[in-house]
């Protein structure tokens, strides 16, 4: 389920971004969280989540500046950040 909210959360963040970066977002765009469990280095264990983000028909930097925006933006990135490994990659 959090992997489900995170990526519906994150495809509302890139509207958002689009719409301050002034970039048109394509209709098809799609956000795929994969969500684990693993050690941590600091002892115990915690989450990771990998979130691949597809904006087709967008050049590679403009599509970079909207993710790095949107996870700014993101109230899921906002909550987890410092306290879970996020990886952001574009498709």
């Amino acid at each position: 389920l959090f992997a489900a909210g995170y990526s519906a959360c994150f495809i509302g963040a890139l509207k958002v971004a689009g719409q301050q970066l002034k970039v048109k977002l394509p209709d098809d765009v799609a956000v795929t969280a994969k969500v684990g469990i693993g050690p941590r280095s600091a002892g115990g264990f915690g989450i990771t989540t990998d979130l691949t983000v597809s904006l087709p028909g967008i050049d590679r930097a403009e599509a970079q500046r909207l993710v790095d925006a949107a996870h700014e933006i993101c109230p899921y990135s906002n909550a987890t950040r410092g306290n879970v490994d996020v990886g952001l990659t574009l498709a």
